[in-house]
């Protein structure tokens, strides 16, 4: 599962925030929708109450006012599409149902028809039948009885008997029909069925809002806005992390001299603090062993002439290995200043014609050299110089003859440099890019130095963001490829 999920995230953290914005909004404007949807029900549902509530109470004022004969057409005419009155001489609703809507909304009836006996069903249910006798002022709208289960609310009211009474007479007989000694024998003026049924609707009330289109408007704008200024945020939020990433490969190729600006939120600042005063302290550390290999290298030279002038006095039998010996370390006292020298990194970087660069390399050395196309790059011209210098010094060498060539990748130059030489041991490929390490052990002054130029070319390379490879040519010969990245 997680395999999963990590194919389908995005890799970096802004998307991630995206997705986590995105999908936090939608299911936040969905639950929305399921509340809206419940309380829109609802506040349909009170105010159909209200509605019938009101118009039931106006009516049955109004019916017990009449002689029985009107009531029918008072009635028939009250009736509408979706609520059914009709009178009978039993109750259609025999007791009141027991839920809390039903309950409440015969509370309600009663507070205001009291003394009259109210009994109320809501809910969804079939309307039942109890009269036992038929009705009157049935209404020719009314539905057929057998439907499937929906939403209703039934309510019976017992009316005051009809005719010339008072008021008090009224009163009094609706409280004697309430008591308990009138069940049954007592003649009431009857009574009046209220059947109000909800709209029909297609689709519920979710399902309709989702279909309608200013739902999806909202939710887009929304998604819009919160994601336009959540990557604002996210962006200002990386980007010095961005720049610490940047600084940290910089550093890993031996730029000593990247730093990170000190900004952001605090954890940033401390990180980029810490990566800041690391940086200068490899600096100082790299550049005291720069000027102590330097001043070794240096202070070599003095003695070993010193012995080379007393080497010279000696007989020939004796001198010639002295010599010798002083000459390998003349190599290396000289192959230390110029690593020293080689490290140095107090050249300011500049825009460099790669293709320039090479062809004067070229002429000096007597390379041959295909051109290629202008290329621009940001380097250190005296660095690089000096380490593709020592590429084609060790080509010439050791094979012989030097073929320089430009090419262009997507977003890098590639220099390579080939010679007909012996190659080098597979085995000894990584080793040789090691200070002091050469591919062929001797030190004499016909085939080199000490083992230095590889690894200060790799060095200054590296800090230029590229990489050396060597391979070996068939059927024989080196090639040494210098990629380095296009900065236009």
């Amino acid at each position: 599962m997680s395999t999963v999920l990590s194919k389908w995230m995005p890799d970096r953290l802004a998307g991630r925030f995206a997705l986590l914005l995105a999908c936090a909004l939608i299911v936040a404007n969905v639950l929305a929708l399921l509340v809206l949807s419940l309380e829109r029900a609802r506040w349909g549902r009170d105010s159909r109450d209200n509605r019938e509530l009101e118009r039931i109470v106006a009516l049955v004022p109004v019916l017990e006012s009449v002689e029985p004969a009107l009531r029918p057409a008072i009635v028939s005419n009250a009736s509408t599409r979706v609520a059914r009155i009709e009178l009978s001489e039993q109750p259609l609703i025999a007791s009141t149902a027991d839920n809390s809507r039903s309950r409440s909304l015969q509370e309600r009836l009663s507070q205001s028809l009291s003394p009259r006996r109210v009994y109320v069903m809501a809910g969804a249910h079939r309307v039942p039948d109890n009269r036992r006798d038929g009705s009157q002022g049935r209404d020719s709208r009314r539905p057929p009885t057998q439907r499937p289960p929906r939403e209703i609310i039934g309510v019976s009211i017992q009316l005051a008997i009809a005719g010339d009474e008072s008021a008090a007479g009224a009163e009094k007989s609706l409280s004697t029909a309430a008591s308990p000694d009138a069940r049954g024998g007592l003649k009431s003026g009857g009574w009046v069925n209220v059947i109000a049924r909800s709209e029909p609707q297609s689709q519920d009330q979710a399902a309709a809002l989702l279909g309608d289109r200013v739902f999806y408007l909202i939710l887009g704008l929304s998604l819009l806005s919160v994601l336009g200024v959540g990557l604002w945020f996210v962006r200002r939020l990386t980007q010095p992390l961005a720049l610490l990433a940047d600084a940290a490969q910089a550093a890993g190729r031996g730029d000593r001299s990247a730093r990170v600006p000190e900004e952001g939120a605090r954890e940033v600042r401390e990180a980029a603090a810490a990566f800041n005063a690391m940086q200068a302290q490899i600096a100082r550390f790299d550049a005291e062993r720069t000027r102590t290999l330097g001043a070794v290298g240096h202070d070599l030279r003095t003695p070993i002439t010193s012995l080379r002038i007393r080497a010279e006095m000696l007989d020939d039998e004796l001198r010639d290995p002295m010599v010798r010996t002083l000459d390998e370390m003349t190599v290396m006292a000289n192959g230390l200043v110029a690593f020293a020298r080689g490290n140095a990194q107090s050249e300011e970087v500049q825009s460099v014609d790669l293709d320039e660069l090479l062809r004067h390399l070229c002429q000096e050395r007597g390379a041959s050299y295909t051109s290629g196309k202008a290329q621009m790059i940001k380097a250190r011209p005296v660095a690089l110089l000096r380490a593709i210098g020592n590429l084609v010094d060790n080509a010439i060498r050791y094979g012989s003859v030097a073929r320089v060539s430009l090419e262009r990748s997507t977003d890098s130059v590639i220099v390579v440099i080939e010679d007909d030489g012996p190659g080098i041991p597979e085995e000894r490929m990584e080793a040789v890019f090691e200070p002091f390490v050469r591919g062929d052990d001797s030190r004499n002054s016909e085939t080199g130095g000490a083992g230095l130029g590889l690894s200060i070319a790799l060095s200054i390379i590296r800090s230029h963001g590229g990489t050396l490879t060597l391979h070996n040519r068939k059927p024989s010969g080196l090639k040494a490829c210098v990629e380095l990245p296009v900065t236009e």
